[in-house]
């Protein structure tokens, strides 16, 4: 299978890249633009509710925990081996069904134009093999990550580090329809909010709490994107068995590499089909342009690490035609085109952030970049791993390198270039102070190769073994190298996608060894700290305090992911919004603390001082400490970015007296709560 375009297609004389050409051996299964259109709106939305509708049934079933029990990971194993050998199988009788008319069609002609295969197969087999194929990227997230987490409420890596600013995040849009803060009271959210601000409807429509819904939300959002893959990919090659395969490949592949950041999850899973697609739309296929527009507009909403390296790439794409494909400006045209409409899409969830950026006074800057572990000092081979993705990658960099003239191919090619120039200019970047989270990128590298892999080996079965051996090539002996390679791609890919528990052990104990937000762990012990958050909420509730306008300082930074309160701090200024001024905020914390040992113990100058500050003060504070311990007093933390050292965040004890919040006429209600002290302002 090629997916090159006929030899006398260009940017004048065809105006649709988008369509192979006719006489490909796979166009049988050429989809139409309306097909494609209906097929990715079917295959997206008959996915999420078949794994919705998994999720639920999972939840009503009594499941032992993953990490103290071997039964959910046999059914998923189970579950696993069932979809890839039943679509497998369809697949392999699809292809079977394509030779023998192939041999037909050469013994009934010699015209080289024949036109491209018509098959005659039962209508009900037609529909069952591309409505499973359509959503098997689906149950193969369902059954090798959701069954794994069937017993527990939360998420790969429970609630921690990241994973817990990012159920912060998904808690507050539960709570919202604008695009607010996940942290900062009366601020735009800085951090993409697309894909949090969707899930926080689908928690309003199950009636569950933002918190709780990262589960299901997660599988089903990769569940979509990754069966929307099939009839694109069956668009761009004319192979519905091909598109099936990297379909199936790319989400395995997610799911081990980038499943516990779902929607970054969900932008790489389309970087490969964009890089082909952004080459066609710049020379001149309008469907494409839109295509590529929509790409990088709802990628930008999500996750702007990989929407900016796809843009470069297009970038360096526009470039090539213009000098090179085309000998045009039009690709330069084209190129404007599809910026100025994705930054339009972009705008729906930057424009609040970049309006109050513009009318702020507030110079802090944001400090995500400021990450440099041991990976991002290394460029990733993937291709000369010991493993079957190193195998497949390695056949897929050599087929960029072979089939470099091709044109899609030789987009992959460039595309790949790209990824790795910011790998290494991320590298370099840290001399001036920051870096350009190269570490992130592997992921898309292995897709992009991987997916020139499958490719390849679709062409090799189609037309390499007969161009090697032309007169040895008996139909018989096809059929039997068809079947044998897709025995061999079975059991390499049943091999793999089994493993996807395996390979995410760590993430999945910690889903069942945190304390969710009603105080249990999943794993039946005893919560940790967490369990009296329940208690902390109610007494904050007991005051008449609304979640939605109560501004809590603490460093526990779960119970701000559980609940819907507003934090005065971000835990770290990693992912604290640049308006919210995180530095600043620290020294006055810093402030408060010290003057309560000094001229701040009096409760109603403790007060002034919070509210002379330029932020909502602070309606509740949750400390570590006991209400009896008046000596050491009570204990919360701050933390400060000390980038380039890794760790590159160092925490710091602020011991606050408590006869500012007891002394009489103290305008503060203060109770213990086991290990945590809160106190929760009665008055103005």
């Amino acid at each position: 299978m090629t997916i090159q375009e006929s030899a006398t297609g260009s940017d004048m004389s065809d105006p649709d890249l988008f369509d192979p050409p006719v006489n490909e051996p796979y166009s049988s299964d050429l989809l139409s633009k309306k097909g494609t259109l209906l097929g990715v709106i079917g295959a997206g939305l008959g996915s999420g509710i078949l794994v919705l509708l998994g999720w639920i049934i999972l939840k009503r079933v009594d499941l032992p925990a993953f990490s103290t029990s071997m039964v959910l990971r046999a059914l998923a194993t189970a579950c696993t081996v069932a979809i890839l050998v039943i679509v497998g199988g369809l697949l392999l009788w699809w292809l079977l069904d394509e030779q023998r008319a192939d041999v037909r069609r050469r013994k009934d002609t010699t015209d080289t134009h024949t036109p491209p295969l018509q098959l005659r197969r039962p209508r009900w087999r037609v529909w069952l093999t591309h409505a499973l194929c359509y959503v098997a990227p689906g149950g193969i997230v369902l059954s090798s990550t959701g069954i794994p987490l069937a017993a527990s409420r939360l998420y790969l890596e429970g609630l921690q580090v990241d994973q817990g600013f990012r159920t912060q995040f998904l808690t507050r849009m539960a709570e919202n329809l604008s695009l607010r803060d996940m942290n900062y009271i009366d601020m735009p959210s800085y951090y993409p909010a697309g894909w949090f601000w969707l899930g926080g409807r689908l928690a309003n429509l199950l009636g569950i709490p933002g918190w709780e819904v990262y589960q299901p939300w997660a599988i089903i959002s990769i569940a979509m994107a990754g069966s929307i893959l099939v009839p694109l990919w069956q668009r761009i090659t004319g192979s519905l068995a091909a598109g099936t395969a990297i379909a199936l490949v790319s989400t395995c592949i997610v799911l081990v590499m980038t499943a516990e950041e779902p929607y970054a999850a969900i932008v790489a899973l389309g970087a490969p089909a964009a890089t082909i697609l952004a080459r066609r739309a710049l020379l001149g296929s309008r469907w494409c342009i839109v295509a590529v527009l929509l790409y990088l507009g709802v990628s930008a909403t999500m996750y702007t690490l990989f929407t900016a390296l796809i843009a470069a790439s297009v970038v360096l794409f526009a470039a090539v035609a213009a000098l090179w494909e085309s000998r045009s400006w039009r690709p330069l045209l084209r190129l404007f085109i599809i910026g100025c409409g994705s930054l339009l899409i972009a705008a729906t969830v930057w424009g609040p952030f970049l309006w109050g950026r513009l009318h702020s006074d507030v110079t802090s800057r944001s400090t995500a970049n400021h990450y440099l572990p041991q990976a991002g000092t290394e460029l990733p081979i993937p291709f000369l791993a010991p493993s079957v993705l190193g195998v497949l990658c390695f056949i897929g960099l050599v087929y960029i390198v072979v089939r470099s003239l091709d044109r899609d191919v030789r987009a992959l090619g460039l595309g790949l270039v790209v990824f790795y120039l910011w790998a290494v200019a991320s590298m370099v970047v840290t001399l001036a102070g920051s870096t350009l989270l190269g570490f992130r990128i592997d992921t898309i590298i292995v897709l992009q190769l991987a997916t020139a892999g499958v490719l390849a080996i679709a062409e090799f079965r189609l037309v390499g073994v007969e161009r090697l051996y032309p007169e040895r090539m008996s139909p018989r002996l096809s059929r039997t190298i068809t079947i044998l390679m897709m025995v061999l791609l079975l059991g390499g890919g049943v091999h793999y996608a089994q493993s996807i528990p395996s390979r995410n052990q760590s993430s999945i104990d910690h889903a069942y060894s945190d304390t969710d937000g009603y105080g249990e762990r999943a794993d039946r012990f005893t919560g940790d700290a967490g369990q009296y958050y329940k208690e902390i909420n109610a007494f904050i509730l007991d005051h008449g305090r609304d979640p939605a306008d109560t501004v809590v300082q603490t460093d526990e930074r779960d119970f701000l992911s559980l609940y819907p309160y507003y934090g005065f701090q971000a835990a770290t200024s990693h992912y604290a919004n640049p308006l919210g001024d995180f530095s600043k905020r620290n020294q006055a914390i810093e402030d408060w603390a010290r003057g309560s040992w000094d001229n701040l113990a009096d409760p109603q100058a403790f007060t002034r001082s919070l509210d002379s500050a330029p932020w909502r003060a602070p309606d509740v504070f949750v400390f570590r400490g006991s209400v009896d311990d008046a000596k050491d007093g009570w204990k919360t933390h701050i933390s400060e970015d000390i980038y380039p050292n890794n760790p590159n965040v160092r925490f710091q004890a602020m011991h606050f007296n408590p006869k500012s919040f007891t002394a009489p006429g103290a305008p503060w209600d203060v109770k213990e709560v086991g290990p945590f002290v809160v106190v929760v302002r009665t008055h103005a």
